[in-house]
């Protein structure tokens, strides 16, 4: 039985931390799987993930083998029983769209040439550059039934609740994505017909732009504001039905009883900026709806401060949106050394996938799929295409090589950082599995429709101009300071969805001029009700569609005036003042000078125009910092302070790149979690609620390196208080632990409530005790403490 409940994923009663790995069996001999699955379990990881490509089973002449009658490796069941074999879980992707680097994204060519009127066309009726389809046409949704009438009744019969290992089964993949890459919206006869009707019941019969099959491909100037905010809200709804479609389609073949689960796609080129951008096309699918859960689909390199800012910024506003109850999970987590192409263009720091892991699961992912985890080879397609090179993917006759696993089963270079993590998320699920992040009085506000810029037209300087200020300035703001700052700061927060939820505390927002007049008014009905506001950007002066609201503006005294930007052989610059102050003169990428009626002037540019404004509402305190600043932690920690909240978990670093956060469950266990994302050893120290953590001894935490240290965690020998050294194993009579981070070098553990407690496999050790609590320590090394040990000297 499985339940989703309370942001957990509970199987068979107990709350599980879901750590997978993809493997194609459809890439890999059939002969070869079990070798394949070894290596994943030997890891750690408790699921296998798999796509299954519609591309792979459908032959050319239309009919579909599951069962390996034409091939073994499309023998589906028996790599799934095999899963189930070795004990492991199996979460299934069985499209239609898989993408995977497959030729038409994983559809038969058959649909492009059967049903030509499922192909879009774009702006201007310009045929779509890439292979996606109109979702809802009446032929390509008649396909996809009988794709999943051959595939879901074998899923079916092996669902986890039903005695099988299926735990979850994903609809469709990266629902939008190909649209959104190209600005190519899916301007088909069929789907315009079906925006034109959405669009008058929307307006109340009528709509404040043609709806004729030129108009909307080619829209003018007067209409094209309010038209490019309907057409993405228009496709989010869209989406919504095409969901609908598949879960009911897939329910109707009996899979019924674990969770469906919709893939957001979002990162680019490395960043995790317009990641938001799949949340908003796609948050109708499955946000707040019963047995549907979201996961993440990201890669952005190397753990470096912006793809830590990234990912945060992913994990807040993924939970934002979610419905009471839903927890994250990651479909997609970017493992390997980021060598795709097998040509030596990249070499990730193995350090990598461990630092990202701990980051999520410090915010509360309950389930990682670690893609690609084994490579294989691409098979030949049956009927030759003649594109160079025959095979059902891209990527030549190998895949996978950049993989933990590469495409002929060698462990590659990440392997060990992956197992590494895994089993050390493994130790610590059973607290993993239940806590949520602890949060200062500090949210980071979501603009959801901020993210609505898939689609523009580019001829028309209105969707453009509005789209290119949404761009610059959403999210963590930018060159990402607002954020970054804030972590680098010590402030744990996550984020409120603005045009839905009523913030608390402190809502920090990146905005530019462009900001829904919802919004901006529940800004200000958040001030007058004593909340707090810091805003980084320009002073919004203008709703989406393009047209003037004031609103947040009018009720701060605000007027904007001149935006000064950095150019050529002109370098702006600011400095603070007030409370802000001292604080050095800073180049800027630019700053807009703005009149004020009231408050105090705390930034200006050297030539003295006022760019950043401190002033109460109601009851209560708006900042506005209207410049593109650096990161500055020590600004921000100010105007935070001012706007009367201080981290809660006081975090002091030589080196900028020591991050921590801490994590608890209902009733009060906890973990600090810490990430070293620099190439420098730091030296940390951290208080909680202004009480020193542990004995308040310094933390020296070695280069791009992570830890969760035990902060009060009930475990077999007691109340686990502190220790400076991260759980390796847990028995029933003992604690291991590895090499502690004290600043001299030594471990040290307190434990409440555990009989007399002896330890081994340490230098110089020591049991002190104080009542119920006593404190272990050595000098160096693994430490294992215990009340009973086996006659073995080197294992518990």
């Amino acid at each position: 039985m499985i339940e989703i409940t309370d942001k957990q994923i509970v199987i068979d009663g107990e709350p599980r931390v879901v750590m997978a790995g993809e493997i194609h069996y459809f890439r890999v001999a059939r002969e070869e799987w079990e070798q394949r699955i070894l290596l994943l379990k030997e890891a750690g990881c408790n699921a296998v993930a798999s796509y299954i490509p519609w591309l792979w089973h459908e032959l050319p002449d239309g009919t579909i083998d599951v069962t390996g009658e034409t091939r073994p490796e499309r023998d589906v069941a028996a790599f799934i029983d095999l899963c189930a074999e070795h004990g492991l879980w199996f979460i299934a992707r069985p499209g239609p769209f898989i993408m995977a680097e497959l030729k038409n994204e994983g559809l038969p060519y058959r649909l492009y040439t059967e049903h030509p009127e499922i192909v879009p066309v774009g702006w201007d009726a310009k045929p779509a550059s890439s292979r996606t389809v109109d979702y809802l046409a009446p032929a390509y949704v008649e396909e996809c039934g009988r794709w999943f009438a051959a595939i879901m009744p074998l899923i079916a019969q092996r669902l986890q609740p039903a005695g099988g290992n299926v735990i979850a089964v994903q609809l469709d993949n990266e629902i939008g994505m190909l649209a959104w890459v190209t600005n190519g919206p899916d301007l088909t006869d069929h789907l315009v017909a079906d925006f034109s009707e959405w669009a008058r019941r929307r307006n109340n019969g009528t709509a404040p732009y043609p709806l004729g099959l030129t108009e909307v491909r080619s829209p003018q100037e007067e209409w094209a504001g309010p038209l490019r905010e309907d057409l993405a809200l228009f496709m989010r709804d869209r989406f919504r039905r095409y969901v609908e479609t598949l879960r009911a389609m897939a329910e109707a073949q009996g899979v019924e009883g674990v969770p469906f689960l919709v893939n957001i796609h979002g990162t680019e080129g490395g960043s995790g900026e317009p990641f938001p951008i799949g949340i908003s096309q796609l948050v109708e699918t499955y946000a707040g709806v019963p047995g549907m859960l979201s996961g993440s689909d990201h890669y952005m390199g190397e753990m470096t401060l912006s793809t830590t800012t990234d990912l945060y910024v992913i994990n807040a506003f993924m939970d934002a949106v979610h419905g009471p109850g839903q927890p994250t999970t990651s479909l997609e987590f970017e493992a390997g050394s980021g060598d795709y192409g097998g040509g030596l263009d990249l070499q990730y720091d193995p350090s990598t996938v461990d630092l990202k892991t701990r980051r999520s699961l410090a915010q509360g992912n309950r389930m990682v799929n670690y893609y690609l985890f084994a490579g294989g080879i691409n098979p030949p397609l049956e009927e030759p295409v003649g594109d160079g090179n025959d095979r059902i993917s891209f990527t030549g006759e190998r895949h996978g090589t950049a993989a933990p696993v590469g495409p002929e089963g060698q462990k590659g270079m990440t392997y060990d950082a992956t197992s590494r993590v895994v089993h050390a998320v493994r130790v610590h699920e059973r607290w993993l599995a239940r806590m949520e992040e602890d949060h200062d009085a500090v949210q980071l506000g979501l603009v959801l429709d901020a993210y609505a810029t898939e689609y523009h037209h580019p001829d028309s300087a209105l969707m453009t101009e509005v789209v290119e200020d949404l761009q610059r300035h959403r999210g963590a703001g930018p060159r990402r300071a607002l954020v970054r700052s804030l972590l680098l700061g010590g402030y744990r927060f996550g984020a409120v969805h603005l045009q839905r939820d009523e913030p608390s505390g402190v809502v920090v927002l990146s905005s530019g001029r462009h900001l829904p007049p919802e919004v901006q008014q529940g800004l200000v009905d958040h001030l007058a009700h004593g909340g707090g506001v810091l805003l980084l950007g320009r002073v919004p002066e203008r709703d989406l569609a393009g047209a003037r609201c004031t609103i947040l503006a009018d009720a701060l005294g605000l007027r904007a005036s001149e935006v000064i930007w950095d150019r050529e052989q002109y370098f702006p610059s600011v400095v603070a003042s007030g409370w802000a102050a001292p604080w050095p003169e800073t180049r800027v990428g630019w700053f807009q000078s703005v009149e004020y009626e009231r408050g105090e002037a705390v930034l200006r540019g050297v030539d003295g125009a006022v760019c950043g404004v401190d002033v109460a509402v109601g009851e209560g305190r708006a900042i506005v910092l209207a410049a593109e600043l650096p990161s500055a932690p020590v600004l921000f920690s100010r105007a935070m302070q001012r706007l009367g909240v201080s981290p809660g978990l006081g975090l002091e670093s030589d080196v900028p790149g020591l991050l921590a956060t801490t994590t608890s469950t209902a009733d009060g266990e906890r973990l600090l979690h810490l990430a070293n994302v620099t190439g420098h050893e730091v030296t940390g120290r951290l208080a909680l609620d202004g009480t020193p953590v542990g004995d308040g001894s310094p933390l020296l935490v070695p280069p791009r390196t992570g830890a969760m240290l035990a902060l009060g965690l009930d475990t077999p020998l007691g109340r686990l208080e502190w220790a400076n050294a991260e759980l390796a194993e847990v028995g029933d009579s003992f604690l291991a632990f590895h090499p502690g981070l004290g600043g001299d070098g030594a471990t040290v553990v307190v434990l409440r409530g555990a009989s007399d407690l002896t330890a081994k496999e340490a230098e110089g050790v020591t049991v002190e005790r104080d009542g119920d609590v006593q404190t272990v320590r050595s000098r160096s090394g693994r430490l294992v403490v215990g009340t009973a040990f086996s006659p073995d000297p080197h294992s518990p």
